[in-house]
């Protein structure tokens, strides 16, 4: 059985519209933090906020390389969510 704990931290994930504006930016490939924080007109803190919660639930990783942050979708944590869909 799955920890719920972790499940719930990917629901989290998709119950935000700008996590998923996230989520769409990053399905072609991976972004630099400099492109979403532009890209979506929000501040920095606001996107650090976002993004936690994003890496947190597994759906998204981060690299860093140098002073920026590059995010891309994990494909393990996408396919986490679609099996505990399909459980239900």
């Amino acid at each position: 059985m799955e920890n719920l704990s972790d499940v719930a931290k990917i629901f989290k994930a998709f119950d935000d519209e700008k996590r998923l504006q996230i989520l769409k930016m990053l399905s072609d490939e991976e972004k630099c933090a400099c492109v979403l924080l532009e890209s979506l007109n929000i501040t920095q803190p606001t996107l650090s906020h976002h993004m936690k919660i994003l890496c947190e639930s597994k759906i998204v990783s981060c690299e860093r390389r140098g002073k920026w942050c590059y995010y891309s979708i994990d494909k393990n944590g996408i396919q986490n969510a679609i099996d505990f869909l399909k459980r239900l």
